[in-house]
């Protein structure tokens, strides 16, 4: 019988050592693993069912500590790191047991030969016996011990649908393996003899009487130190079933549906094994416990979902992806992701083309831009607040968000070159709606997502380079695409970061620990969206506030809504912060410029501030805010230098306003001195009358359709901005002369049915036409 057996062994061990074993019976296949994503630092954040319906997680060889190991071999296969696979002594004790029918009967299986059984089950007769001898052999000859006990350890099962060391140390004690106490280590290794009558939770009691026989035959082998075994007889059972890893489900979800890599060609889960995200575990659990307890409180006013990303700026790593307050908030629909989905921006998009702005050497932050009602071609933008200011600084446009210079900047910049930049930022919605995009799109008339406007904002705290925001740990780090200068990207940010925080000055006392941020907010029309996006040193974060079915909130703005909860954020994340601020670039310098223009002092300008500029590229040309006019002595007429007199006239500066600066400033009723009327005995057409200042036709619209109502005698107005000079305009509609009337004056006519053409001209001889089309019902 011995001799028998020793043959029928070699002759095994020479067929697995040739690949007998492969060509003939070729490896079994493990089941599929629980599709799982883990953290930065390699804890479970999610895991989903495998396809067979369990909770089988993939451990690695870290996740096998030495006190599992120990414990394992010890109890199962001391003679594991020995054999090739069986261990023909236990084999030989077994049979002759089990013929003779003394003590228990056993199959003297080893680990290897378990592993064997785990991938490919079978009934338990002699021939299954023998195939689990062939299998275990043939397992040696492909995998180390390490390896093997890998595989035993994800494939063991624990009761239910929980399969695996890792799925029961979650699922049980809501640790992963290396965490585990001694006490905890033995249960999960007591479990699999008995899956079904030692289920933790189901049976704590048997498995604790389990456990402690194990411990303490365990301490007689002298496996572990008595004190260790002593202090683990001691730990009560607190084994319950819980909850599978369910944070950042929106991100999970994203992963795992791209195709799920596992170990190609290899049946052992390796180190690798699970998607590895980005995300920081404490970031991302603060941010879901921030974000649903915000919302939750925002519920009355008819608020009910937020979205929110957390990067680092340094890596463009995701530490932190809120798609929604809560995933399994069906009836608010959670399960949309809210940093994807496709939304109006509001005025988030307004840094950037400041910053555009300024690198085309446009403006400068102390540079006055027009905030008066303007017609862009049939689009009449207006400010959040319904209110004009006239003349404001670029600085002051962007603190306080106002629309009309941001229409103003885009016709400057063109809407070709601003939706370009924002395509080379990742903007795949602007890229393909550019064609069809006009000067709306500053204002929220485009399309964009979370995950877009803080890859933006991220660009500009770093130096204004570009690069994607990364998901993964092996996502390969892209070259940089400088969309801005550093010095442009440091002038928006100093800006931003000038905003008063809301939650100051009630945490006055506690300012010096709470972190500078530079940060912008938007609002969609109709207050569908509130953004409010910010960033420093660290990190940057973004907020959306809305309904993912669309229905506006009347409380719904990004300041009021949304800049809380970013700001709760940045204090969780950055309190006490002592990081440095952004330095300026040394590619950018100080001037001297007019305090009422914001460009180069010219000789009329005697008050002066400090402004940034950027040398070679901000422009140069003088001010000329104001002009310098030859009056008559009693002030009533101006001169040009034709009609000039030898005597009797004085030089008087006259405030120098564009057309609709002045016609804003004469219907607001502000005082502003005039220029006088320009001398009548003078026949010669003054040659500094320039073709721009010839009266600007503010209604109607170019090139409109204009249907109006015959019943109620509907009139069309006619409304014009001339230049300061100008006293006095004529209306003409088809070349057919209406009326004069004052630069500032309404105009009303009840015009007949087709195109209409209107013209407007001053008292200096400029002329502007414009065409439109009338209908009535």
């Amino acid at each position: 019988m011995k001799r028998a057996t020793q043959i029928l062994l070699a002759a095994l061990l020479t067929l697995a050592l040739f690949g007998g074993l492969d060509r003939l019976f070729p490896l079994p296949t493990p089941p599929p693993y629980s599709p799982v994503v883990l953290a930065a630092n390699g804890s479970v954040l999610h895991a989903y069912l495998s396809p067979d319906q369990k909770w089988r997680l993939p451990a690695a060889l870290r996740d096998i500590t030495p006190t599992l190991r120990r414990a394992l071999v010890a109890k199962e296969d001391r003679w594991f790191y020995f054999h090739p696979g069986i261990n023909p002594v236990a084999l030989l004790k077994a049979a002759g047991r089990n013929a003779l029918g003394q003590g228990r009967r056993t199959g003297a299986s080893t680990i290897t030969m378990q592993v064997a059984r785990l991938l490919e089950p079978k009934e338990r007769t002699v021939g299954g016996k023998l195939q689990e001898m062939l299998r275990a052999l043939q397992l040696e000859a492909h995998y180390s011990k390490d390896e093997i006990l890998q595989l035993y350890l994800n494939l063991v099962p624990y009761g239910s649908n929980v399969e695996g060391v890792k799925s029961a140390a979650l699922l049980y004690f809501g640790q992963p393996p290396h965490y585990l106490s001694l006490a905890q280590t033995i249960t999960l290794t007591v479990v699999p003899n008995n899956p079904t009558g030692l289920a933790p939770d189901r049976h704590n009691a048997a498995l604790l009487a389990a456990r402690n026989r194990w411990l303490r035959h365990l301490g007689t082998q002298g496996v572990f130190p008595k004190k260790d075994i002593e202090n683990a007889l001691r730990e009560p059972l607190l084994a319950r079933r819980r909850a599978a890893p369910h944070l950042a489900p929106h991100l999970a979800r994203r992963l795992v549906r791209e195709p799920y890599r596992q170990a190609a060609g290899s049946s052992v889960a390796h180190e690798d094994a699970g998607v590895r995200a980005t995300l920081v575990r404490a970031t991302q659990a603060k941010a879901e416990d921030l974000t649903r307890h915000y919302v939750r409180r925002l519920a009355p006013l008819g608020i009910t979902q937020a979205a929110v990303l957390v990067v680092d700026n340094q890596t463009r790593a995701v530490q932190a992806y809120v798609g929604s307050a809560d995933f399994r908030d069906a009836f608010h629909q959670g399960q949309v992701d809210g940093i994807r989905a496709v939304r109006s921006p509001g005025s988030t998009l307004k840094p950037f083309l400041y910053a555009v702005a300024l690198d085309r050497g446009l403006v400068t932050p102390k540079r006055v831009l027009p905030d008066v009602p303007t017609n862009f071609g049939g689009f009449r933008p207006e400010n959040f607040d319904k209110r004009c200011n006239g003349e404001v600084t670029l600085e002051r446009a962007l603190c306080y968000s106002l629309n009309i210079p941001a229409v103003h900047m885009l016709e400057q910049v063109g809407v070709g070159t601003f939706t370009s930049q924002l395509s080379r930022a990742g903007f795949r919605t602007v890229g393909r709606q550019a064609p069809q995009l006009g000067l709306s799109t500053i204002l929220g008339g485009c399309g964009a997502t979370l995950e877009e406007l803080v890859g933006l904002y991220a660009t500009l705290a770093n130096h204004g380079r570009y690069q994607p925001l990364r998901w993964t740990q092996n996502a390969p780090q892209s070259k940089p695409v400088q969309l801005v200068s550093a010095s442009s990207a440091y002038l928006i940010t100093d800006i931003l970061s000038q905003l008063v925080r809301p939650d100051l000055p009630v945490g006055f006392e506690n300012s010096l620990r709470l972190p500078r941020v530079s940060w912008k907010t938007g609002t969609s029309y109709g207050r569908r969206d509130a953004w409010s996006i910010g960033y420093n040193g660290h990190y940057t974060i973004g907020v959306w506030l809305g309904n993912f079915g669309g229905e506006g909130a009347p409380a719904l703005t990004g300041t009021d809504v949304a800049t809380p909860l970013l700001f709760d954020l940045f204090n969780a994340l950055s309190y006490n912060d002592s990081g440095e601020w952004f330095a300026p670039p040394a590619g950018l310098d100080f001037r001297l410029v007019c305090s009422v223009s914001g460009q180069v002092p010219g000789p009329n300008c005697p008050d002066q501030v400090m402004d940034y500029f950027l040398p070679g590229i901000s422009d140069v040309r003088r001010c000329e805010h104001q002009q310098e006019v030859f009056v008559s002595a009693d002030g009533r007429v101006s001169y040009c230098r034709v009609c000039l007199p030898e005597a009797g006239y004085r030089r008087v500066l006259y405030p120098n306003f564009t057309p609709e600066v002045l016609a804003f400033k004469a219907a607001q009723g502000l005082p502003h001195a005039v220029r006088p009327p320009h001398n009548p005995a003078c026949a010669l057409v003054r040659a500094d009358d320039a073709p721009d200042q010839a009266p600007r036709i503010l209604s109607p619209t170019p090139n409109a359709e204009y249907v109006l109502d015959q019943r109620d005698s509907e009139k069309l107005q006619l409304r014009c901005a001339a230049a300061n000079d100008v006293r006095q305009v004529y209306w003409y509609a088809n070349d057919q002369f209406v009326r004069a009337s004052g630069p500032t004056e309404p105009v009303f006519i009840r015009p007949g049915i087709g195109p209409l053409k209107i013209s407007c001209a001053d008292d200096h001889g400029r002329n502007t036409n414009v065409q439109v089309l009338v209908e009535r019902l």
